[in-house]
């Protein structure tokens, strides 16, 4: 019996990450960076098209930055929706890719994913509620909760909370369009390169930046541990791969909550509570994997 394979669209407001497998074995993976929609879509698409293993795709899984429209009856559903990205509002995605590989598509946010991904083979296996946090050129979230990924009115939209603001600590008046300071508009990526002038990887380790930036992710951090009670936070993104920076965030995590969250994993081991994710920059593409073999097995049992 041929075993099936599935494909995965990591789709990223920098790069989109295209693969063919299953499980954690990648057949075959390309990397773009993210353009225009349709120019950018549509290269995902000629990637499978192109493909010998094209007529043994069972069905493909797509882990999206958003604000996505994630419910199935909805007439946009797979559309990209209000994002702040120039260009890319109410735009048609995983319909397309459906009407051209005519196959089962899957749909979520790109951090819900990596949260998946991480749950089945990395930081959260064995955990039933758990935080994914991304900090990359936007900021999103996601994660499980009772072992279900977390949707209800539409997902969640963790990197757009609203977090404390010392103007006079941080006169920078944020990057996002929507909210300004919001936590993205003032941790993310993006906000990073607009306050100092330089991308995050081009910051220097001692910059005072980076103190700024441990101080706003883990004030985030403190959010949702009140809030959901995760029994980890993986913290994941280009941003984190400073080494200095998770350091800083473990130590100001708990410092904001000053031994009042009683746990042995916050207080005698945050390290392993506040984690990278195992699964390094294949996060997102093994998430968006696993959402295909998820979505061709509820196929399945729609049509038996």
């Amino acid at each position: 019996m041929i075993e099936k394979i599935y494909g995965g669209i990591e789709a990223g407001g920098t790069k989109f990450v295209c693969a063919i497998g299953r499980g954690r074995e990648i057949l075959e993976k390309t990397v773009f960076p993210t353009t225009s929609p349709d120019e950018t879509v549509q290269k995902a698409i000629h990637f499978f098209q192109n493909s010998n293993r094209l007529n043994r795709l069972a069905a493909t899984g797509i882990c999206s930055f958003g604000p996505i429209d994630i419910h199935r009856r909805s007439a946009t559903w797979g559309y990209i929706t209000t994002s702040p990205k120039n260009g890319w509002s109410n735009i048609d995605f995983a319909q397309r890719v459906h009407r051209q590989l005519k196959v089962p598509v899957a749909f979520d946010t790109d951090t819900n994913g990596a949260a998946l991904g991480e749950y089945v083979y990395g930081a959260a296996r064995g955990l039933d509620n758990f935080v994914y946090l991304t900090v990359g050129t936007g900021i999103g979230g996601g994660g499980m909760v009772n072992g279900k990924l977390i949707h209800g009115l539409v997902h969640p939209e963790m990197g757009h909370i609203r977090i404390p603001h010392d103007w006079k600590e941080d006169p920078f008046p944020g990057s996002c369009p929507y909210h300004g300071d919001c936590l993205e508009g003032l941790a993310s990526g993006a906000a990073m390169e607009l306050r100092w002038g330089l991308p995050p990887e081009k910051l220097p380790l001692n910059h005072p930046g980076w103190e700024l930036e441990a101080s706003y992710i883990a004030l985030a951090i403190n959010n949702f541990i009140c809030n959901t009670s995760p029994e980890r936070v993986i913290v994941g993104g280009g941003v984190v791969k400073n080494p200095v920076l998770m350091p800083a965030i473990r130590r100001r995590v708990e410092r904001n909550l000053n031994k009042y969250v009683r746990s042995d994993a916050i207080i005698k081991d945050i390290d392993n509570y506040v984690v990278l994710p195992a699964l390094g920059d294949l996060t997102g593409v093994i998430g968006a994997l696993e959402l295909a073999k998820r979505i061709e097995l509820n196929y399945k049992r729609e049509t038996i």
